[in-house]
């Protein structure tokens, strides 16, 4: 495998996640009794291509590394391209070397990893690319992950350009409108600073007023809820006015609703972070293949 440019290693989710999620996959694929299929085939060394069959952005290097790691130490993974790289229909990825029988018992479970964390990445760069002709705001993902491929997920939006948002509920406090049926904005901020004083404290708005009222308690972050364009230019004109002579404004998101379409629009009202659950529970898996030599 090649090694990634340093400034990319950021890119990749963490190796003991990796291993987990292929190791799963495989038992999956697997249990009980094996490949019946290549089990059949005689113990011959050849050669694969990873290609792209469609453009796109490139994510999930390591799983398929993994995935063949797992199988077979004889099996090598050669890529020519690293994790976040554009990619082109018809590019050569990467060439797997080794047992036969080994690469293709590996084969599905190598391009399922890759395709749909490539589709993440590939879904995200859309978002982004879309969000800079508006303005400068920054593309966050969500919670709305498939369980247990979160970080894998998380990892994949880096690798098109985005950026995590909190990646469980431990990470950071975000007070949202069901939380706020039992407890109002201002002590619920309070609360947290105290019990958690190195922790963000986080509040979902849907208008005006609570956008000022947690601005006022001192909230690290605010989410502005399903507003309009106009709405949210409107609180982030409050923001600037009441914290006009901090060093740091209060961070302000936008979420709900954020389409390819009209994502531009919100990036120009001069928000920091625009959260994007589509590029995660939504993304198509970009189609990938692996061609016997």
């Amino acid at each position: 495998m090649t090694t990634p440019a340093a400034d990319s290693q950021w890119l990749n989710p963490p190796l003991f996640e990796v291993q987990q999620a292929v190791a799963r996959a495989l038992a999956e694929d697997l249990a009980p009794l094996g490949d019946l299929t290549s089990a059949l085939l005689p113990a011959k060394l050849g050669e694969a291509r990873l290609v792209a069959r469609v453009p796109g952005r490139l994510a999930g290097t390591m799983c398929v590394t993994e995935t063949f790691a797992q199988l077979d130490a004889e099996v090598q993974v050669a890529w020519g391209v690293d994790e976040g790289d554009q990619i082109s229909a018809g590019q050569q990825l990467a060439v797997v070397r080794g047992p036969f029988s080994s690469i293709l018992t590996g084969e599905r479970t190598a391009l399922n990893f890759l395709g749909h964390l490539s589709g993440i990445a590939t879904l995200t760069a859309a978002f982004v690319e879309a969000a800079a002709v508006g303005g400068s705001a920054q593309v966050w993902d969500t919670r709305k992950t498939i369980p247990g491929l979160r970080s894998l997920a998380k990892a994949a939006v880096r690798a098109g350009g985005g950026r995590n948002h909190r990646g469980n509920l431990s990470d950071w406090m975000l007070i949202k409108d069901n939380h706020l049926g039992s407890v109002g904005i201002a002590s619920a901020i309070a609360l947290g600073k105290d019990r958690w004083p190195a922790r963000t404290v986080h509040v979902e708005c849907d208008r005006m007023e609570q956008c000022i009222e947690a601005l006022e308690a001192g909230a690290d972050a605010i989410l502005l809820d399903n507003m309009s364009p106009e709405e949210v230019m409107a609180c982030v004109a409050a923001a600037e006015i009441r914290q006009g002579g901090q060093q740091r404004r209060t961070l302000l998101e936008v979420s709900g609703g954020i389409t390819l379409e009209n994502i531009a629009s919100y990036s120009g009202t001069g928000v920091d972070m625009i959260s994007v659950g589509a590029i995660t529970n939504s993304a198509p898996v970009i189609d990938l293949g692996l061609d016997l030599l």
